[in-house]
């Protein structure tokens, strides 16, 4: 059953278009959500939560209808918001056992769960501290540990990273990948931070102007590019790379000299380049095709 199934999926605000004819269907696993401010990532969000209506559409996720379970969707996801939403004067573990409570679950349990989820997330000895004295990296896993307390399914994490230095940035990472792998959880990473999706995601969602431009697994986003190639050698290369000039290559050398990378013609084969280098009298010791990383899939998409 997949994770999260969408179809049609749009909604306006009056005039304002934020989601157009969302279609997409993802397996469970860290998924990315990624795209630029406005791109359309928090009404994706509150749809998926149940918290709004589509404007027209159908869905489901964990395999509940999202216009007619939203209750019971909401007891089997965790949310992370960007937002602060911690309420100064209360304590961390008096806030995130409320967050269980609201969740459905008794006091008592809600209680002995909030205690065990801070000590996970290292929060053990701030635990009596009112919200309004931790730090932001404190304040970000008190948020997560507010997400964790029922034990959801899936975690729906709204730019988990936001404000955080680099060492906190780090941290909260490595705990979102621990979440995932070690503890099988699902989660949505939504975030404008390609490099946190990177670090975290198995799957990507990129999201443009209200659509989605590209779904699925990076691995299988990342393209190879057609004729382009990463060529290493030993020997003096000038008549091997004039050549493959003069018959419509495109040469950009490294800093080493040893080494460039290589666009040909589009009816090359790798065939070519080794004729070219024996009748050049070089060596060629690395002739690698160049895949698409997660930075240039988006730029692919996006920025075309």
């Amino acid at each position: 059953m997949p994770l999260i199934d969408l179809d049609g999926v749009s909604h306006h605000y009056g005039a304002l278009r934020a989601l157009h004819e969302v279609t997409f269907s993802v397996e469970p696993g860290a998924i990315g959500l990624i795209g630029q401010n406005g791109a359309g990532k928090s009404t994706l969000l509150k749809i998926l939560l149940g918290l709004m209506q589509p404007t027209q559409g159908t869905g489901t996720v964990l395999g509940f209808d999202i216009r007619r379970q939203s209750r019971p969707l909401r007891s089997r996801i965790g949310f992370m918001p960007e937002a602060e939403s911690l309420i100064p004067g209360v304590r961390g573990v008096d806030l995130v056992a409320l967050a269980g409570e609201l969740s459905g679950m008794p006091r008592r349990q809600a209680l002995r769960r909030a205690h065990e989820v801070l000590s996970h997330l290292e929060l053990d000895e701030a635990r009596y501290r009112r919200c309004e004295d931790y730090s932001i990296g404190m304040k970000q896993r008190l948020k997560l540990a507010a997400a964790l307390v029922h034990d959801p399914e899936l975690l729906l994490l709204d730019e988990p990273t936001a404000g955080l230095d680099p060492a906190g940035r780090e941290a909260m990472l490595r705990l979102l990948r621990a979440i995932a792998t070690r503890h099988g959880k699902s989660l949505l990473l939504s975030t404008h931070l390609l490099g946190d999706i990177d670090r975290v995601c198995q799957q990507v969602i990129i999201v443009d102007r209200g659509s989605i431009l590209g779904v699925g697994r990076i691995e299988d986003l990342c393209q190879q590019r057609a004729g382009r190639y990463r060529l290493r050698w030993s020997g003096e290369p000038e008549a091997f790379l004039a050549g493959l000039k003069t018959d419509g290559a495109t040469v950009t050398m490294s800093a080493s000299g040893d080494q460039a990378q290589v666009d040909v013609p589009d009816h090359w084969t790798t065939r070519q380049l080794f004729e070219r280098s024996l009748s050049a009298e070089i060596v060629l010791h690395e002739v690698i095709p160049e895949e698409e990383d997660l930075q240039q899939v988006y730029r692919r998409l996006v920025l075309k």
